[in-house]
């Protein structure tokens, strides 16, 4: 892995707005089939469920930011909950969500940014992002966009999914898109606990296939230009659900993260998983 690039300010604004241009016709003008409709009656067959806790002790992150992303949260999930993605429709996180704004009620929350973390409105949207691509992968669905993060920030204490198998966001050009490939319609349904974001993947349709997910080659290794890389392959194996036998085997993700704490301490303490 290089050495991170420093852009300049001027590199970065007009990037961004670059970026934002191109998304932006995308969305109007490919001519790309974008589910919109939701319904609120679970469809017939549940496919995959999820959780993820709400707030969860962090070094260094003052709680406040942690509600003021619960709170963005749902203000998010209303615009997913019940939604229904037909054969060959494409999910997209931001076309649905659209900009996070004060105006519509967002707060402050936790971004990661630079390797580091920040306050910003609409903060905390990432966990959403993280939970749908998690339980996407263990349906037939394809992923046509998925971006990583390219640090990692905080230990595994508590991780209940492999390292690298989130999606990060961003509005609107770090997106999340699904397509469906299949010929079954599949809801994604979306709620908020008292202790944790739940999700859930139903369809018309009862499923042959089991997925599972399986991480290998993690590994943590210095890198010249001074602290260390982690890498790891994540893999979605997909078997017969009657006779067990593996039908499948894809490469999903290989992530590449410059870690921002100090991974000798975290090994010693057996919280690296």
């Amino acid at each position: 892995m290089q050495k991170p690039k420093i852009r300049s300010k001027f590199r970065l604004f007009f990037g961004r707005y670059y970026f934002y241009l191109k998304k932006q016709l995308y969305w109007r003008f490919s001519g790309v089939r974008f589910s919109r409709e939701t319904k609120k009656t679970n469809l017939k067959y549940e496919i995959f469920s999820h959780q993820t806790m709400l707030l969860r002790p962090l070094k260094d992150v003052e709680m406040w930011m942690q509600h003021g992303g619960v709170h963005n949260l749902r203000l998010a999930i209303k615009k997913l909950d019940g939604l229904v993605l037909g054969p060959g429709e494409v999910f997209s996180y931001w076309l649905l969500i659209g900009l996070p704004t004060q105006s519509k009620g967002y707060l402050d929350g936790m971004v990661l940014h630079n390797g580091g973390f920040k306050a910003g409105i609409g903060g905390g949207l990432c966990q959403l992002s993280n939970l749908i691509y998690w339980m996407i992968l263990h349906t037939p669905l394809s992923v046509i966009e998925r971006w990583r993060h390219s640090y990692d920030v905080f230990p595994d204490a508590n991780r209940t999914q492999p390292f690298g198998s989130g999606a990060t966001c961003s509005y609107p050009n770090i997106d999340l898109q699904i397509k469906n490939q299949t010929q079954a319609i599949f809801q994604l349904r979306l709620e908020i606990t008292a202790t944790h974001l739940v999700g859930r993947i139903f369809s018309d349709k009862p499923l042959a296939t089991q997925y599972t997910i399986e991480e290998r080659d993690h590994s943590i290794k210095p890198v010249w230009w001074g602290g260390y890389i982690r890498h790891n392959r994540i893999f979605k194996l997909g078997f017969d659900l009657k006779s067990g036998e593996k039908l499948s085997e894809e490469l999903v993700a290989e992530n590449n993260a410059i870690i921002m704490y100090e991974p000798l301490l975290q090994h010693a303490h057996g919280k690296n998983k």
